[in-house]
Formats: C-alpha cells, sequence, structure tokens
C-alpha cells in the first residue's frame, strides 16, 4: 500500500493527467472526486452566469455533494489534493471533499490547473476549510498551479511528506 493518496477532480481531464504524473512520481494511489450529480458541458459553461459552476462558485460557503468512494485516508500518512481553478478559488466540491477526509496529523498539499489563475487565493480558500474543521496537519505545503508533467514531477519531488 502506498504512504500517499492523490485525491483530484477533473470536469476536462487537465487535471487529471497531473494527477496520475503526480502519483506516478510519488508511487501514490490515485483516487478520483465524483460529485453526486456530474457537471454537464451547459453546468460547465463559465459565459453564463446562470450556469451550475457560476451560481456555487458565487456563492459563499457552498457545497457540492461528492459520492464518497475513494480509499479510506486514514490509511495515508499524505494527503494531495488537486482541482481545476474556477473563478480564482476550487470548485466548491474540494470543500466538501475536506469536509469529509480527516486530515489530522496529515501531511497536506494541494495543486491545480487553469487557464491563467495563480494559486494564492485557492490556497487561501483551503486553508480556511482546514481551520473551519479543527484540523491540525503534520505539514502544509504550498500549493501550486501545475501546467505540465516536467512541473507537476519538479513539484511533487519537492513536497515534504512523511516517507
Amino acid at each position: 500500500m502506498a504512504n500517499t493518496l492523490v485525491l483530484y477532480y477533473s470536469a476536462t481531464q487537465t487535471t487529471a493527467r497531473l494527477a496520475r504524473v503526480i502519483a506516478e512520481e510519488l508511487a501514490a494511489d490515485l483516487a478520483l472526486i465524483h460529485p453526486v450529480q456530474p457537471y454537464t458541458e451547459a453546468d460547465l459553461d463559465w459565459h453564463n452566469p446562470q450556469s451550475r459552476t457560476s451560481l456555487e462558485q458565487h456563492a459563499h460557503n457552498q457545497r457540492v455533494a461528492v459520492t464518497v468512494d475513494w480509499p479510506n485516508p486514514a490509511e495515508y500518512a499524505n494527503i494531495i489534493l488537486g482541482h481545476p481553478i474556477w473563478w480564482g478559488i476550487p470548485p466548491r466540491l474540494i470543500s466538501a471533499v475536506i469536509d469529509q477526509v480527516d486530515l489530522n496529523g496529515k501531511y497536506f498539499a494541494s495543486f491545480a490547473t487553469s487557464g491563467g489563475s495563480g494559486y494564492s487565493r485557492c490556497q487561501t480558500n483551503l486553508q480556511r476549510a482546514i481551520e473551519a474543521n479543527g484540523y491540525h496537519l503534520a505539514a502544509l505545503n504550498p500549493g501550486r498551479v501545475l501546467s505540465s508533467p516536467t512541473q507537476a514531477r519538479a513539484w511533487a519531488r519537492g513536497l515534504e511528506l512523511a516517507r
């Protein structure tokens, strides 16, 4: 069994591609996050202010239900969470994941894919979710926007993780 779980959400397979690279680099287990109600192409239309994602992302403290079908996080010392960036922050389902994955004592890292956003708002958003749950991490690695397999491998090698 691997010591690291790479848990990710990917609407368009961009994040999935880099999650696989990171999992391979770290000899980690890999698990996809599934929203209970899958997103349609119309839901993902960020040009439409009435699309599902537009409405979700603008509702503070919104949670999007996820299907808990990933491996038991208690079996891992390291949790890496991957996601796209929507409206400058992680999709609202990522906060729901943090609510459901006990991160106490874990080494935690997160990464994102994006067409143009930086990671600072995402890092703040995730830290707030971690604090709201009262988790005490062993380490919180700085998150990063990744755009290539080479970049993903280098980022993964630089993480502070339990060995």
